[in-house]
């Protein structure tokens, strides 16, 4: 129950008041159910999604998406995607996925309207010292992640792109961490195994970078 109790730590950074606006909400690699997640928390939103394919995504997430965009970013062009059209663009553990990462992003920072808010979270350099777990705790736990992303080159495209960084760094989701000595015992009681996820924000093992677009 606690893993449901808790939103996403890329959703816990918008506003009330973003709540309340009909914003368009682009989703790069949309899926664990994040479409009926997402709109749950912010039901004003236009949700789009953009992924190769479904990853654990059904008829309700698909319900709840305004659209989406069948793209291969290794491979595939993002000219279906339209320029100035988003007010929030999220990329969350894509990025460690691609050798090309950074021409994505490159072409991704086209789509974001002026004033537009940028999400990026993927795997930290401290991930590759991190134990192996079952679930990925150290970065090479899976076997698709093919390249390890700083936060510098990260922000750094981002600012030539002509973004303001708000925020960067070390991914600490302050209220897991409080709660991970209740998370544990809970499950220890229940007999539940342990995931990898339980130990991210106390391990440190993902960045993150937020940006807004002049």
């Amino acid at each position: 129950m606690l893993r449901h109790f808790l939103a996403p730590f890329h959703l816990t950074l918008f506003s009330a008041s973003d709540a309340k606006a009909p914003l368009r909400y682009l989703d790069v690699g949309c899926g664990n159910h994040m479409p009926r997640a997402t709109k749950r928390r912010f039901p004003n939103w236009s949700y789009y999604g953009l992924d190769r394919a479904d990853y654990n995504i059904d008829a309700v997430d698909k319900a709840s998406m305004a659209g989406h965009y069948p793209v291969d970013l290794e491979s595939g062009s993002l000219d279906i995607v339209p320029d100035g059209f988003f007010d929030i663009i999220v990329m969350s553990h894509v990025l460690e996925h691609l050798p090309n990462g950074l021409e994505v992003l490159s072409a991704l920072t086209e789509k974001l309207k002026p004033g537009g808010t940028f999400y990026l979270e993927f795997p930290s350099v401290r991930s590759l010292a991190l134990p192996s777990m079952k679930g990925t705790l150290n970065f090479c736990d899976d076997s698709t992640h093919v390249r390890v992303y700083d936060v510098r080159e990260v922000a750094n495209l981002l600012l030539a792109r002509g973004f303001k960084v708000v925020r960067a760094g070390r991914r600490r989701y302050w209220a897991r961490v409080i709660l991970f000595p209740v998370i544990i015992p809970v499950k220890i009681l229940l007999g539940r195994g342990f995931e990898a996820g339980d130990f991210w924000d106390v391990a440190g093992f993902a960045d993150y970078v937020l940006a807004r677009k002049n």
